[in-house]
């Protein structure tokens, strides 16, 4: 669709163009505005991506637990980056993985909406009445300057100012050209009154945003023809109504690659802009009214159409906001039957789109969160594949009660699960990495949660093997057997369970030497087993193959309970993490380590 859409566009509009050159001169003016200015905005959002691998995600995990931080957030985001695109595009990435929800989505695009009517109050203010290009020369130069420098950060301000540089480039040609425009055709004359002038000049708007993908550059371009009075105010109005309603393409457009989350929030902002839209146009009198008004508070002369266009662009932007705040719940639950959730198919990833490779910190926290979702099912297989249910494990029950009420052996295919739905989640991830272009730190995180997802493959392998004998024994009509082979489901019912407090621990300075205590604890239940099984070969109690059968199912328990550890244990190192974390990790004991201190501990 978003291919197809594009096919479409870029003929009509290189005809157009090609038209208007040749009809007029003073066409190619405004054109080269245009695109300069569009041009400024994409250098701009390509220095404000050099320095959203952190910072920027930080401010918006900590800055979206309540509506009025979400506003917050949106409308400082659009202000600083004179972009609503790229804070939507941000927005639908993070809410693609998770770290942010509907609700706290919709306040960012809400805020954000607000935010873009700042700069049609610099522009009206101050991009018409002061020779702005001067300003665009120096910006250019040193913007460029910093683009040739190796550091990211000083790349990013390069882009930045050349940006800004380029936007003011643009502005000044858009004013030059239809101040020369006004010479030899007067656009005035195709004016409109009444509704029908609203709606076709409201579609218009519609169109050109669409076009151009970016309502600020059509806002401009309102604002630079008004100003020589090749436009009615009311015409102008209409077409800010519709430069507002077409910016929801590039929601649309980034949604497209986005997870259901994300294709409801560019749902919910189509029908807010809409919504909005089609009350002020047919509100449009009182309005106007309303505008005047404040126009006449805040000093503003009654021809001043530009600073008085950029007053309705507020109230618009404002009045939705104000309208659509207490009806976001039923907004969202419509949007939430609109874009319902198909049953889960588990060999489908949830966190892995296109959406969440925009940004790094993203495309790390889809591969954490993907990870967390592969370790969950597979601990289910275990439990499975020991004739146990995750459910009782993870209760409060003592585990010998656990295992005595899971006394009979179920028949469950693990090889089915393993290869359909956790071989197949894995394999995604590893595609989804190889695709990631990342730097040097966060390529280590990754590398982390490659080896977590292999230790759990590992980890499944091992109970495949642990399971024949496993469904033989724990029935078995020889009690010193019986009890063996519950104890080694016991270790390993134990162990998730321990796993699983360690993950839901919020103190994380404990969790990397939490597992330590559990690869400790393994090593000597392995030790305690040896010495138990030889007295009881030794009494007669386990005929002697059935006690190599058994020592063979223990190494494979041991490999199931460090492969998990191990798991975990990279998980954790692929956080992002402060320099106390990353000195636990690197305090971590290996095997080696384990075994040296149990040898001390059994001097």
């Amino acid at each position: 669709m978003k291919n197809n859409l594009r096919k479409v566009l870029l003929p009509s509009v290189l005809f157009v163009l090609t038209y208007g050159f040749w009809v007029s001169p003073d066409f190619k003016e405004i054109s080269a505005g245009v695109a300069i200015f569009l041009f400024g905005m994409l250098a701009l959002e390509e220095g404000f991506r050099a320095f959203t691998g952190g910072a920027l995600e930080k401010i918006l995990r900590k800055s979206t637990n309540k509506m009025w931080k979400s506003l917050t957030f949106g409308f400082t985001a659009a202000t600083v980056m004179q972009s609503s695109s790229l804070v939507s595009v941000i927005t639908i990435s993070f809410l693609s993985v998770g770290m942010i929800g509907l609700v706290e989505g919709l306040g960012i695009v809400f805020g954000a909406n607000v935010g873009t009517t700042t700069g049609a109050w610099l522009i009206a203010g101050f991009g018409l009445k002061v020779k702005i290009s001067a300003y665009a020369m120096p910006m250019l130069v040193f913007g460029v300057v910093l683009i040739f420098q190796k550091s990211k950060s000083l790349k990013g301000f390069g882009y930045i100012l050349a940006g800004l540089g380029f936007l003011f480039l643009g502005i000044h040609h858009m004013k030059e050209g239809f101040e020369a425009f006004q010479g030899s055709i007067d656009l005035k004359s195709y004016a409109m009154d009444g509704l029908a002038g609203i709606l076709v000049f409201t579609l218009i708007g519609i169109v050109a945003t669409i076009i151009m993908q970016s309502s600020h550059a059509t806002l401009v371009l309102i604002i630079t023809a008004l100003s020589v009075q090749q436009l009615t105010y009311e015409n102008a109005l209409a077409l800010a109504i519709g430069a507002n309603v077409g910016t929801t393409i590039t929601a649309i457009l980034g949604s497209l690659s986005a997870n259901v989350e994300g294709k409801r929030l560019a749902l919910a902002d189509v029908i807010f802009k809409v919504s909005a839209g089609i009350v002020f146009i047919f509100a449009m009198g009182p309005i106007m009214g309303l505008v005047d008004g404040i126009a006449s508070l805040i000093g503003l002369a009654d021809d001043n159409y530009t600073l008085k266009l950029a007053v309705f662009h507020t109230v618009f932007n404002v009045a939705g906001v104000v309208i659509m705040i207490p009806l976001i719940n039923p907004l969202i639950r419509l949007v939430t039957r609109v874009f319902s959730v198909a049953p889960e198919q588990f060999a489908q990833p949830k966190y892995l789109n296109e959406s969440s490779l925009e940004f790094e910190d993203t495309a790390l926290e889809a591969l954490r969160k993907e990870t967390a979702r592969i370790y969950g099912k597979a601990t289910d297989v275990i439990a499975l594949g020991l004739s146990l249910d995750k459910k009782d494990i993870l209760s409060g029950t003592k585990m010998k009660r656990v295992v005595k009420a899971h006394d009979k052996a179920i028949d469950y295919n693990i090889d089915n699960v393993y290869t359909g739905e956790i071989k197949s989640l894995s394999g995604a991830v590893l595609d989804y990495i190889n695709v990631l272009s990342v730097d040097a730190n966060t390529a280590r995180q990754v590398s982390r949660i490659r080896q977590a997802n292999q230790s759990i493959l590992i980890a499944l392998k091992e109970t495949k093997h642990l399971q024949k004998n496993m469904q033989q024994y724990i029935a078995s009509e020889n009690k010193y057997i019986n009890d063996e082979y519950n104890q080694l489901r016991i270790r390993v019912a134990k162990a998730i369970r321990r796993l699983e407090n360690i993950r839901n621990s919020t103190d994380s300075s404990t969790s990397i030497l939490s597992l330590d205590t559990l690869k400790l604890s393994l090593e000597k239940s392995v030790n305690q087993l040896h010495e138990r099984l030889q007295v009881l070969i030794g009494e007669g109690h386990i005929p002697s193959m059935v006690a190599i059968s058994l020592m063979n199912d223990s190494n494979y328990t041991y490999n199931i309970i460090y492969n998990l550890i191990q798991a975990n244990h990279n998980y954790f190192k692929s956080e992002e993490g402060s320099a106390e974390i990353e000195a636990e990790h690197n305090i971590a004991l290996n095997k080696e380590e384990i075994s040296s201190v149990l040898s001390e501990n059994n001097q």
